[in-house]
């Protein structure tokens, strides 16, 4: 082993941010830049050392290599607001009455249609017309662009074949794409200092607004030569993931410890999982692959417990793709990859507004104005519910359905690629009698995109090989009323452009 070789892949592997990648919701649409030249097919085909990303059974295919890739991301995001707010700055309200967890038992219907308070509504707080209401926070019309539309994306792996049935592999890759950077712009919302709805800056009220998710995979594998026909891979994954929120002061009203909810820096967490994986070949030219990832048990993100689900538990969600790779000639290979990404296991991606909307949520920190009166400012927001409950709102994500088909020939230039891969986006619907797409808190991450077209080349042999691919996700707009002010429809856009190079060495 070059262990020196070693050292600079993983220094300059750790050098790169990996705030950023094509996606899949926030998956990468592949890993490996063969495979990602076809769309992220894989399942059945060692192309390289990233190979384990999709399946370590794969390893028994390949023979000692080194592999370290870089490519350079350009997503570009948007979201475009329509429609003025329900109520004007300076619209008083002197009362803001919010149903105590002890008065009456919650009543979703109740927030049907989203009803806010009636300038000038008082209540008392126990008697029967003490009901829930919703003060109207709506964003200025128009559209804006996120910032930083540019990353670099690197990549490493290494295989030793340990013996003629066993094969050794590791390799280092990310995931992310929920990231978002707005400047600009202004929200209209409750002045609890006042009880009248007053303008703020930035999209949400907080100035700059925006996210940053990045996660970093360390995968050391084996892979094991049954027989023949089988083959079978074994993965354990250490996951390092970074968090960062700014601009989301204005949702301090609704979060069990504002104090985790934005603004805090980047917080890492740290888990763990496991990748299984198989290969049957069928003949000389058919190979049929499966493997299976479990769900990532991580670390909370301590300084964000006020905003994620479960106290601040963002796990990384299980997947699973199963696919072929047949040799439709001597020198091509057609592969087809079926793959669920489960992101309704974890609350914090899954959940949407409903839990706020259904009365799971006591706001009492900045809005719990009672006849005028501004009562326990500084009390955390009380409920499952909440931004941080054990039920907390968050994105609104469906599991995802993706279907990869790559295809590659050769000739004695070297090897050619392509591939298409296509989805539906995550964000699934509101539970709002509109069932429109929850649409307001992913402004923050507008991982929508849904088909991958592709390309690749391969050029050079043994350890002067080397690769490059090139990725478009056509434009995808989805559009909602918003949760939060009736009167406004949200489009949230995104399109993205990934060039990348991978060599051996």
């Amino acid at each position: 082993m070059n262990t020196s070789k070693l050292a600079i892949a993983i220094a300059l592997t750790g050098m790169v941010s990996t705030s950023a990648f094509a996606t899949n919701g926030y998956f990468s649409h592949g890993y490996g830049a063969k495979e990602k030249g076809m769309a992220g097919a894989g399942v059945a085909k060692g192309g390289s050392s990233l190979t384990t990303a999709n399946n370590p059974a794969n390893l028994t295919q390949l023979n000692d290599r080194w592999d370290w890739g870089v490519s350079f991301f350009n997503p570009n995001r948007s979201y475009t607001v329509e429609g003025s707010g329900s109520a004007s700055v300076g619209t008083q309200f002197v009362g803001v009455p919010r149903q105590l967890p002890t008065d009456l038992p919650p009543n979703p219907a109740l927030n049907q249609g989203f009803p806010h308070c009636t300038p000038g509504f008082t209540s008392t707080p126990g008697q029967a017309d003490y009901l829930p209401c919703q003060v109207p926070f709506a964003t200025t019309a128009g559209t804006v662009d996120s910032n930083r539309t540019l990353f670099a994306i690197p990549s490493f792996g290494y295989v030793n074949r340990l013996d003629e049935k066993m094969v050794f592999g590791f390799s280092l890759y990310g995931n992310g794409g929920m990231n978002s950077e707005y400047h600009g712009n202004s929200s209209t919302q409750l002045n609890p200092n006042t009880g009248a709805i007053d303008e703020f800056p930035g999209t949400l009220g907080g100035a700059t607004t925006g996210v940053d998710l990045s996660q970093l995979f360390l995968n050391t594998s084996l892979g094991y030569q049954v027989s023949e026909a089988v083959s079978l891979g074994g993965s354990i994954i250490v996951a390092v993931q970074s968090f960062e929120a700014t601009g989301l002061q204005s949702f301090a009203n609704i979060s069990t410890d504002a104090s985790k909810l934005t603004n805090n820096g980047h917080d890492t967490a740290y888990g763990y999982g496991f990748k299984l994986g198989a290969n049957f070949s069928m003949g000389e030219n058919f190979t049929f692959g499966i493997s299976y990832q479990t769900e990532m048990d991580m670390g909370e993100f301590d300084d964000y417990a006020g905003l994620f689900a479960e106290q601040g538990d963002f796990d990384i969600p299980a997947t699973y793709t199963i696919g072929f790779s047949w040799n439709t000639s001597g020198v091509s290979t057609l592969l087809v990859d079926y793959q669920e990404i489960l992101y309704s296991d974890v609350k914090s991606i899954a959940n949407g507004m409903e839990p706020l909307l259904s009365g799971q949520c006591f706001d009492s920190l900045n809005n719990s104005l009672i006849n005028g009166t501004q009562t326990n400012p500084q009390q955390p927001a009380v409920g499952v519910g909440c931004l941080g409950g054990s039920n907390g709102i968050g994105f609104g994500w469906d599991d995802m359905s993706i279907i990869k088909i790559g295809y590659e020939w050769g000739n004695e230039n070297g090897t050619y690629r392509i591939g298409y891969s296509t989805t539906e986006q995550p964000i699934g619907s509101s539970n709002t009698p509109s069932g429109d797409n929850d649409v307001n808190f992913n402004i923050l991450a507008p991982g929508v995109v849904e088909n991958h077209i592709t390309a690749g080349y391969t050029g050079g042999t043994g350890d002067d090989e080397w690769t490059v691919f090139l990725m478009y996700a056509p434009s995808v707009t989805v559009t909602g009323v918003s949760n939060l002010d009736p009167n406004q429809t949200i489009s949230i856009k995104m399109d993205q452009l990934e060039i990348g190079y991978e060599a051996r060495f």
